[in-house]
């Protein structure tokens, strides 16, 4: 089960900044995907063998001066009810402010583990400073420098000794988890309650804590699977619904927990930043995924013209990755529900496709040999040889080629279409990988 830290503190403490040190550790999962300013509020981190994950909540924030501190304060009420554990991040520079005193205030309250991170201290006049923030009364304050990354790694490992022992759920293998995610609103629990409503029949629900994610075994007309349904989904929160940073943090959750992820958008409002954002971590986990445009009961014109627009739409800000399978549904109706779960269910094998080694160079190797890459510094780059790595998450493929340095990012593209082309992998992400032969 993954662990969830989440960065809390006012502006300018360098929450940033520690975040970007935390995930670095690991910068292979965290990728800095273009366009996406957003991107980096959200990573994880590997400490001796023990990977969680990193919120910083700085990013979320609207800066507007009325409404500043108030969006802040929520966020460190949302941040306690979905975390494991709360890093409240303080400057020594600047001391104990009010602004402080408040969260504090909130952070006692929780049962949460909560670690007062004392940030920017250089030197050791500074560590003596740092006692000030013992009546904060939220236990021994961390002394740690963000930008030279002093103490950091004391800071890590009492962060991993808090963290929950991993879950090990009695879940059966090889049966798919399937999660639905979405903007609050865009009709998750309603789709959530029409596949599992009336005619329910659950198998087991394994439960943690309220934060853990819920597994709900649906084995009916014929399907079989894990339906990954974050706590949030089921329980009113007290914070208001149509907060961006709410439903980031919900999702991660269910994300990270599942096999194939069903992304809800709405007809009625169309494709939104938010639904990007959780495209985003989507892709970032290297999960499968079925985009289902919901509330299509609620749209007049249904005509053909009206959904290619639609489908166009959604494919041109989800790019470069636009092989995976749109259903339009209404959760309400029940119209095409089923017709989700098929496409799951699909999606979910398409991850498991072994394409044998001589089939893939044969239809393969032509094709690189009528495009080859393109030559650099007068250097001819000649792809011989190519095969289907064993035993991976997702389908992952490696290319043997004389110079593998010089083989772009847009190249490696156009070999991952003509994968697509030849064979069925809709939904499901793909790896190219090139070594030197």
């Amino acid at each position: 089960m993954a662990n969830l830290v989440a960065i809390v503190g006012r502006p300018n403490v360098g929450k940033s900044t520690l975040f970007n040190r935390l995930t670095k550790t690991r910068q292979a999962i965290v990728s800095d995907t273009a366009g996406t300013t957003r991107d980096r509020q959200y990573g994880k981190c590997d400490w001796n063998g023990r990977e969680f994950s990193v919120v910083d909540t700085g990013g979320w924030v609207v800066k507007s001066d009325d409404i500043f501190e108030e969006e802040i304060r929520k966020q460190v009420i949302i941040a306690t009810e979905e975390a494991d554990i709360v890093l409240f991040m303080v400057d020594v520079q600047t001391g104990v402010t009010d602004w402080d005193e408040d969260v504090a205030q909130i952070l006692r309250r929780t049962k949460l583990p909560v670690v007062v991170v004392v940030n920017k201290v250089d030197n050791n006049n500074q560590q003596y400073s740092a006692a000030e923030f013992y009546k904060l009364g939220l236990g021994d304050p961390i002394c740690i420098s963000s930008v030279s990354g002093s103490g950091t790694g004391d800071l890590l490992d009492i962060v991993v000794s808090k963290l929950k022992s991993e879950n090990n759920e009695i879940l059966e293998e090889g049966i798919p988890r399937f999660a639905v995610v979405g903007r609050p609103n865009a009709g998750k629990s309603s789709l959530i309650n029409a596949f599992i409503g009336e005619n329910r029949n659950i198998v087991t629900e394994i439960a943690g804590t309220t934060r853990d994610s819920i597994y709900t075994r649906y084995d009916k007309f014929g399907f079989d699977f894990y339906l990954v349904d974050t706590a949030g989904i089921r329980r009113k929160n007290k914070v208001t619904e149509d907060l961006e940073f709410y439903s980031v943090m919900r999702s991660i959750r269910a994300i990270e927990n599942s096999d194939v992820c069903i992304l809800m958008i709405d007809a009625t409002r169309g494709i939104e930043a938010q639904d990007l954002n959780i495209f985003q971590l989507i892709q970032k986990n290297n999960k499968s995924l079925v985009v289902v445009v919901n509330k299509w009961d609620l749209v007049e014109d249904k005509s053909q013209e009206v959904i290619k627009t639609f489908e166009d739409a959604i494919h041109n800000r989800m790019a470069p990755f636009t092989d995976f399978p749109i259903i339009f549904a209404s959760a309400l109706t029940k119209q095409r529900i089923f017709k989700v779960l098929e496409t799951a269910k699909d999606v979910y094998l398409n991850r498991k496709v072994k394409i044998g080694t001589t089939k893939l160079n044969e239809v393969l190797l032509p094709l690189i040999e009528a495009y080859p890459p393109p030559s650099i510094k007068g250097k001819y780059i000649k792809i011989k040889y190519c095969s289907q790595l064993p035993n991976t998450q997702i389908p992952s493929f490696v290319f043997y080629a004389n110079l593998p340095q010089y083989i772009k990012e847009t190249y490696k593209r156009f070999l991952e279409n003509k994968i697509r082309e030849n064979w069925t992998l809709t939904g499901s992400p793909i790896n190219i990988f090139i070594r030197h032969k």
